[in-house]
């Protein structure tokens, strides 16, 4: 069936990206684009003044004679040491673990087949929004589940299907604990705030009171849109029959998740153990528990946590037919990320050759002073940078592929002007999540369009995006009007991080 046009803005967004290149030619022309600007600015006797030490920096010219020694001899050290590169994968391996014995799945399905009409809407636009912590399966398990669980109660299916698509994708950065994404993009943030300060570390949790908080209001936004714009013009819904029993739990899968839940519950108390008592062995010298090694390896005790109860429910399931499976699964889970890693290594070398050429550094100290003199801080500029990394994401949709452009002027830019590298990345989160659902070359939207023309014949790709877009801008605001509130009353962003420095 011919694909229904948009509109001629609609349509010159799908043209303008499809025609980038993929992002590993970006990433290479970028490269060669900023070994010439370092050429000419170190022509040019381009310098600024570290306002943190006071030393004078100066470009370095990367097509030069120091520049080709300094690039053989990193080439392989710049990959091999990029610091965002282990921790995703290791987070892969035991979430996609997870995912592969069918516990995430039939975790979702659960929580969303068979819970009251009245908090039916909510429980989809919660679990979806966190549905980051079973990475992008959840763009497809969610919004499918959320449609039968719809038509099982007489409401329109695509409701349901439109909630969970916008919560998996709209409001995706957010989650209630720390997931793949905050570990991907944490490590990123920290190689872009040791452009100023060396010293300068960002755990992956610095987001997480934050991005705890971001689930409820969106979740609260997003029955708003649903009730008040969704609902009402797609009208009313001739139910064809109840398919929410084709999509039930067989007993041994709700044994298997009650096991998983017992073993959950067992893993919590044992690290509460560990932590709430005074003399706990993951609290920090000082008796703290932020400065303890249970916040500096909550990554660590997350991996250990998806592998354990992945264990519990596989076995119990019958997904785990024998210890073998264990590493064939979590080999699987890998299958995904040839294509990722591929990408990291051109990627690690415009990181670190960005940092080799100082230009980080003069164009932050540059921008902010031109930003100041104007008088365009504070909120204006965070609004400026969320719009921007808004309109950004219609073209190019790689999350990470965006921060690691941004992060290296955002992050110091923000540290010059008092900011900490951690409200620079909520600021780049708001901004790069609100417009997923909208973004006409998403890679799921014809996954999404599929699923719903099983209920509407009619529906296209104008149809999805004129209701995502409800979706988009009511996150949007509500993302907002908390930043403010956070900037306002200063709140920490996550465990011992604040929004100033």
């Amino acid at each position: 069936m011919q694909k229904k046009r948009g509109g001629r803005v609609l349509d010159f967004i799908e043209r303008a990206g499809n025609r980038l290149p993929h992002p590993y030619i970006l990433f290479l022309w970028l490269c060669l684009i900023l070994a010439v600007i370092s050429m000419l600015c170190s022509a040019a006797g381009v310098s600024v003044v570290n306002p943190t030490t006071g030393d004078t920096v100066t470009s370095n010219s990367l097509i030069s004679k120091d520049g080709f020694v300094w690039l053989l001899e990193n080439l392989l050290t710049n990959f091999q040491t990029f610091t965002p590169l282990g921790l995703v994968l290791a987070m892969q391996i035991a979430i996609g673990f997870a995912e592969k014995v069918g516990l995430l799945t039939t975790a979702m399905r659960r929580a969303i087949l068979g819970v009251p009409l009245w908090c039916l809407t909510a429980t989809v636009l919660f679990l979806g929004i966190n549905g980051s912590i079973a990475s992008e399966a959840s763009i497809i398990v969610v919004p499918a589940l959320a449609a039968a669980a719809f038509e099982s109660v007489g409401m329109h299916p695509v409701a349901g299907l439109l909630a969970g698509y916008a919560a998996t994708n709209a409001g995706f950065t957010a989650c209630i604990i720390v997931a793949g994404t905050d570990v991907l993009l944490s490590g990123v943030t920290e190689s872009a705030a040791q452009l100023i300060d060396p010293s300068m570390t960002v755990n992956a949790t610095c987001n997480w009171y934050f991005m705890f908080v971001s689930v409820f209001t969106l979740t609260v936004a997003g029955v708003f849109v649903n009730k008040k714009f969704i609902v009402p013009r797609l009208g009313t819904y001739q139910v064809q029959g109840n398919e929410a029993g084709e999509a039930g739990l067989t007993e041994r899968q709700g044994k298997a998740l009650r096991a998983a839940g017992i073993f959950s519950v067992l893993f919590i108390l044992a690290f509460a153990l560990m932590v709430i008592p005074r003399g706990g062995i993951l609290r920090g010298e000082d008796g703290s528990i932020l400065n303890g090694p249970f916040i500096a390896g909550l990554v660590p005790i997350l991996i250990f946590y998806f592998i354990l109860v992945g264990v519990v429910y596989g076995v119990v399931a019958g997904t785990l037919k024998n210890s073998s499976d264990v590493p064939l699964f979590m080999a699987q889970a890998l299958e995904g990320m040839t294509g990722y890693i591929v990408l990291v290594f051109v990627i690690a070398q415009f990181i670190n050759m960005f940092s080799y050429t100082n230009l980080g550094m003069i164009i932050a100290v540059k921008s902010a002073d031109a930003l100041q003199a104007a008088g365009f801080t504070g909120i204006p500029l965070m609004l400026f940078f969320i719009l921007l990394c808004c309109a950004v994401n219609l073209f190019m949709t790689s999350g990470s592929g965006k921060w690691f452009i941004f992060a290296p002027i955002l992050v110091p830019m923000m540290m010059m002007l008092g900011y900490s590298p951690a409200f620079a990345q909520v600021i780049y989160r708001i901004g790069d999540s609100c417009t997923n659902a909208i973004t006409p070359i998403y890679p799921y939207i014809p996954i999404a369009i599929g699923m719903a023309k099983k209920y509407d014949k009619e529906f296209g790709m104008g149809s999805l995006i004129s209701m995502m877009l409800p979706y988009s801008i009511a996150f949007l605001l509500v993302w907002v009007v908390q930043m403010v509130i956070w900037v306002v009353f200063n709140l920490p962003l996550g465990p011992g991080v604040q929004v100033f420095l």
